[in-house]
């Protein structure tokens, strides 16, 4: 189906940063797949942790028990909020799983509490609830209904979010980034505030960290920045390093499944979670989140040097290696984007007019040197 936007060009393989095509012309990527290649193309330990489980097992369902769910369950418990881990195959899976878990959470209070609240131009999927909870209009038109119940405030605006808050919302779900909303960094303020109403109001606070998560922000998860903790996490993209897997981690309060009440057939799928093993284990190791800190505050000092330099660059923003730069309003970020790709510079957009940079979180200040050549000569001509 015809439902991809593609550009014109077909990958044939990478190695690290970089990928080529079917011609044999090597790019930079600063895609990674949209946040997932988060050790890069061909990286030698998720490589081997593949192979390995693949001449094992690579698939029992959740009728049993399988050893690479149980260490990445505990791994991911021990570096986040210390919960219960339920294992899916996408971000939109997650969010949806938390969804449904925040719904019951709500009948374990009242048949009343069952509202939703999100944020205008957010994003958490293209599946029902996920959609539901997307504050895009545009995603939605061709699919309403929308299932009942879902509010949205402004992102970033504490009254906005006060104004909706009541003893019947089950739940708020945030991105700590806007990832799909132009790669707008929350405020702590407003995270400290949804955690305050939550607790008010006995409410459920989730974070989606589908994009933001393992280590794109400089720390394993944006929450951990922020110091602000969540009630449910919601995880994928980079948690396979290239393997469809996702996860929610739900503290004990908000932990009401019970056997039944939800399920998925790959979910935790011991291919999968061999290889996020693989990768909880390489982020997680001493100095790679510094390194990633380090790389990426480079790139967000040589980007804000084009800006000063270039006036169709109205602001460069957000965190790690996950960062905006947000055009004139006039302009479309689409047009970049083809002349970087024509440079042998891969990019992607968030919204009409932001160019989105994802790069593999293994770049070095060398690759952010020739990203950066390539953006300049883009944004020259």
């Amino acid at each position: 189906m015809n439902t991809y936007n593609r550009f014109p060009v077909t990958i044939k393989h990478g190695k690290g940063a970089r990928v080529w095509d079917e011609k044999g012309r090597c790019y930079l990527d600063f895609t990674a797949g949209i946040a997932v290649n988060v050790l890069g193309h061909g990286h030698p330990k998720l490589l081997d942790a593949i192979k390995n489980q693949a001449e094992r097992v690579i698939h029992v369902s959740n009728l049993y028990w399988n050893e690479p769910q149980i260490k990445l369950a505990e791994l991911l418990s021990k570096h986040t909020t210390g919960g219960s881990v339920f294992f899916v195959n996408s971000g939109t899976e997650a969010n949806e799983a938390a969804l449904k878990l925040a719904r019951k959470f709500g009948k374990t209070r009242s048949e009343k509490k069952y509202k939703i609240i999100s944020t205008i131009n957010s994003f958490h999927g293209r599946t029902y609830g996920s959609l539901s909870a997307t504050g895009q209009p545009k995603y939605q038109r061709s699919f309403t209904p929308m299932l009942e119940g879902f509010e949205y405030v402004e992102y970033n605006n504490v009254d906005s979010l006060a104004s909706k808050m009541s003893p019947d919302v089950c739940a708020v779900i945030l991105e700590p980034i806007q990832g799909e909303g132009g790669v707008l960094p929350a405020k702590k303020e407003f995270l400290e505030t949804a955690r305050r109403l939550c607790d008010e109001y006995d409410a459920l606070l989730i974070f989606d960290e589908v994009q933001t998560g393992m280590g794109r922000t400089g720390h394993l998860f944006a929450y951990q920045y922020y110091g602000v903790t969540p009630d449910i996490l919601t995880v994928a993209k980079g948690l396979g390093g290239g393997v469809p897997i996702g996860a929610v981690i739900a503290n004990e309060k908000a932990n009401v499944f019970k056997p039944g009440d939800h399920g998925s057939t790959f979910g935790g799928n011991p291919l999968a979670c061999a290889a996020g093993v693989a990768v909880m284990e390489t982020i997680t190791s001493d100095g790679f989140l510094e390194h990633v800190r380090t790389v990426g505050d480079y790139l967000l000092e040589e980007l804000k040097k084009l800006a000063e330099t270039y006036d169709v660059i109205s602001e460069v923003r957000g965190m790690g290696m996950i960062l905006g730069i947000e055009l004139q309003k006039d302009l479309k970020a689409l047009d970049f984007a083809m002349k970087c790709l024509d440079k042998g510079l891969l990019v992607t957009l968030s919204g009409n007019n932001t160019i989105r940079l994802l790069p593999p979180l293994i770049i070095e200040k060398s690759d952010v040197d020739e990203a950066v050549e390539m953006l300049d000569s883009a944004f020259r001509g």
